[in-house]
């Protein structure tokens, strides 16, 4: 093993730690740490693996984990309730702030031009995408309980914290369009994608007066929901706080 090769290996093993599993097979994790321009700075074949399959996959099994812990522990709420809950714990800023707990970023495979993001929000989005995609190479290496185990590990508190129904967004939105007399605004499909039993859907919402937003979800309503926030923030009536990513209104 070249000195390079051992540095890499231990920098696994220090991220392996983190996550609380030993990998099997080792490629699934270097997997779900590339990002796309990596390959391309590289030079490599576009059919190099990047961590976007895995990143599918992971956004499932994190849903249906923290769907399931939902349902256990609110035994009598609506789904009315236990929705805007699912999305407060699985949305990018959520993800983005455990991928901090865990220093994710340092362990990523990024080429040169996509090192030097330009803002913020761009690399919490990779950090994100890159924490979903850790969790579906847990779920490919060693099956649903690893994953499981690293989602109550990072999540536990936060479902904990939701005793309360937090913010919808897309309530949110329309609420303060209609303070300002505005039409209430509109979702449309601009994308549907993936096999029947695992779709992508991309919204799009319309505002008067407001630039559009578009964001996927593996169902209209969560893509609505992503669609919505994605509005409200750029539009500066929501904003992530500096430190912890939760959204605020302004």
């Amino acid at each position: 093993m070249t000195g390079k090769n051992r540095v890499e290996a231990k920098k696994l093993d220090t991220l392996e730690e983190r996550l609380g599993y030993r990998f099997q097979d080792r490629a699934l994790l270097v997997e779900a740490l590339t990002h796309a321009s990596f390959a391309t700075h590289q030079k490599q074949s576009n059919d190099a693996p990047d961590y976007e399959r895995l990143e599918f996959l992971g956004d499932r099994v994190l849903g249906l984990v923290v769907a399931d812990v939902l349902v256990r522990r609110f035994p009598k709420e609506k789904e009315g309730g236990l929705a805007p809950r699912l999305n407060a714990l699985v949305r990018k800023e959520a993800l983005a702030r455990v991928a901090r707990e865990i220093e994710l970023e340092g362990f990523l495979r990024v080429g040169q031009g996509e090192h030097k993001l330009v803002n913020d929000r761009s690399r919490k989005a990779i950090i994100a995408d890159a924490c979903e995609a850790v969790i579906g190479a847990l779920f490919l290496d060693g099956g649903l309980e690893p994953a499981r185990a690293f989602v109550m590990r990072y999540w536990n508190d936060r479902v904990s914290s939701l005793d309360e129904v937090p913010r919808d967004a897309k309530t949110t939105l329309q609420e303060w369009a209609q303070a300002r007399g505005l039409a209430p605004p509109v979702y449309e499909l601009v994308e549907r994608s993936g096999p029947d039993h695992a779709p992508t859907f991309v919204m799009k919402a319309v505002l008067s007066g407001v630039p559009e937003a578009k964001a996927k979800g593996a169902s209209k309503r969560s893509a609505e929901q992503a669609a919505a926030e994605m509005m409200l923030r750029q539009a500066g009536i929501w904003q992530d706080d500096a430190d912890d990513g939760e959204g605020k209104p302004s």
